[in-house]
């Protein structure tokens, strides 16, 4: 089991935050290697991405290329020095849909482990 401390930390980013952000957050739960977080980028998201969710983040995974460019916008430094990778995962799906679960494993297979997920 890893410490606390040497988790590595995921953010994952989609607009409202309510189904595929979240939906990969829920994936990683419990997880030995990884602390993961999840925030939306509009307004009315369910939980807003700050610049502290950003700093907080070792690897931030964002399911569009248009988050990635609001996070550019919004906060140019924090982005600028941290690692981002887009999913591009588009909105067509409900909250933990097993083809969501697939995608998503798939895509974040070459940057975290995703056996056990």
């Amino acid at each position: 089991m890893f410490a606390r401390h040497l988790r590595q930390k995921l953010l994952f980013i989609c607009s409202r935050n309510k189904v595929r952000s979240l939906t990969a957050e829920r994936l990683f739960e419990g997880h030995s290697a990884y602390d993961a977080r999840s925030a939306g980028t509009q307004p009315a998201s369910r939980i807003h991405v700050t610049e502290g969710h950003l700093q907080w983040a070792d690897l931030i995974f964002v399911m569009e290329k248009s988050h990635l460019q609001r996070l550019q916008m919004r906060f140019p430094e924090v982005i600028d020095a941290k690692k981002v990778i887009s999913l591009h995962i588009p909105d067509e799906y409900e909250f933990m849909d097993p083809s969501l679960v697939d995608e998503l494993c798939a895509k974040l297979a070459p940057y975290v482990d995703v056996s056990g997920l």
